[in-house]
């Protein structure tokens, strides 16, 4: 089996070509389920909104001699607290309780209780409140970062790439990458906290960064498109997604390696609810980047430039070239009795010949007869 390095350098000089553009529709239909999975998921389930967002009071065990959760539950019990509580441990020797909003006396008795359950001096009983006015500001401002970062993106790469369609494409794969790492959070009853949401954004970024790489590429090499004849616009966006597709792979093994050990470490060994809370956010999310920037965002740029007249009808030319030049090759193939046709050039301008760049060398092959 041909290494990675290999690999890479028969990918970027065309010896070897997946297809990502032609089959655009097949990925566009996995892309749509896992984002309708996904927000029917946020429906019918809803996310495990962290205490921050809902309001409530906290209390947490420091030092515990044994960590049974049932203890935390009777004690909560007892004082007639509403709802059920969340109990989870933190570390080896400490406990955290979440309960609805409670009085100033109930909060004393819970601290008593816990206190008296687990062993420990009352003072190693810290509780804490959070407001549900606190938790509506939270989450009105995660929103306005949100909605003011994709605005940014989109004016910002509409003037560096000089187009919109890229710009579209970009925010049309970041949006993806959210809704989806979302759905996740809903299926799996992950807790959401600010520092979830602090994951959601920067794997945003990272998505970004991972699709302008792209995107450089297939500006780089459809420069010129429309002034030759060799390849339509579609083939010199597959050839630099294939082009850059180790990259990508290289780029997302380094980065899920160090958010892999993040999250083993914060929720395995310390049980720190920070670090798992993020940890899990960036290690989704970076999957989901890595997918969408190869393919969602470049093919559908294409289609998106598909739409345009220069583009359109530049496309039509060179297949309507291809398709004269092999039947012209065909015909004198015929009057020397042998055929050897070049591979089919379908699919909406994405053609694939073997052992050159896509679109460079669309001649076919013609063989002398026996004289």
């Amino acid at each position: 089996m041909a290494s990675l390095a290999t690999l890479g350098n028969e990918l970027y000089t065309g010896k070897r070509s997946i297809n990502f553009v032609g089959r655009r529709r097949t990925w566009f239909a996995v892309a749509g389920a896992l984002m309708v999975a996904s927000l029917l998921l946020l429906g019918l389930k809803g996310i495990n909104a962290g205490i921050e967002f809902r309001g409530g009071s906290q209390f947490t065990v420091s030092g515990a001699a044994n960590l049974d959760q049932q203890r935390a539950y009777d004690v909560i019990n007892q004082v007639g607290a509403g709802e059920a509580p969340r109990v989870s441990a933190v570390g080896s020797n400490s406990l955290r309780v979440q309960t609805s909003e409670l009085t100033d006396e109930q909060t004393t008795q819970v601290r008593e209780g816990l206190a008296r359950e687990y062993d420990v001096p009352v003072n190693e009983v810290a509780a804490t409140f959070v407001g549900p006015t606190w938790g509506s500001s939270v989450t009105a401002k995660a929103v306005q970062g949100l909605v003011i970062f994709l605005v940014l993106v989109s004016i910002v790469m509409a003037a560096y790439f000089r187009t919109w369609t890229m710009s579209l494409a970009a925010i049309g794969a970041l949006i993806h990458d959210l809704v989806v790492t979302v759905g996740i959070y809903a299926l799996v009853g992950f807790e959401v906290t600010p520092a979830s949401v602090i994951g959601f954004l920067t794997i945003l970024g990272y998505s970004l960064y991972d699709t302008v790489v792209v995107f450089d590429k297939v500006r780089e090499n459809n420069a010129h498109v429309l002034n030759q004849k060799r390849r339509t616009y579609a083939e010199g966006a597959n050839l630099a997604i294939n082009q850059t597709l180790v990259r990508s792979i290289n780029t997302s093994v380094t980065g899920l390696l160090p958010v892999a050990s993040i999250l083993f470490v914060g929720a395995f060994l310390l049980g720190a609810g920070t670090l798992r809370d993020i940890g899990l956010a960036l290690f989704v999310g970076m999957l989901l980047s890595t997918w969408s920037s190869v393919f969602i965002a470049a093919p559908l740029e294409v289609s998106l430039r598909l739409r345009q007249a220069p583009i359109a009808k530049h496309t039509r030319q060179v297949l309507a070239a291809r398709a004269k030049a092999r039947a012209a090759a065909g015909e004198g193939e015929e009057q020397d009795g042998e055929t050897d046709l070049a591979p089919s050039t379908e699919d909406l301008g994405v053609g694939v010949v073997a052992g050159h760049h896509l679109g460079q060398n669309a001649q076919p092959k013609r063989k002398k007869g026996r004289r």
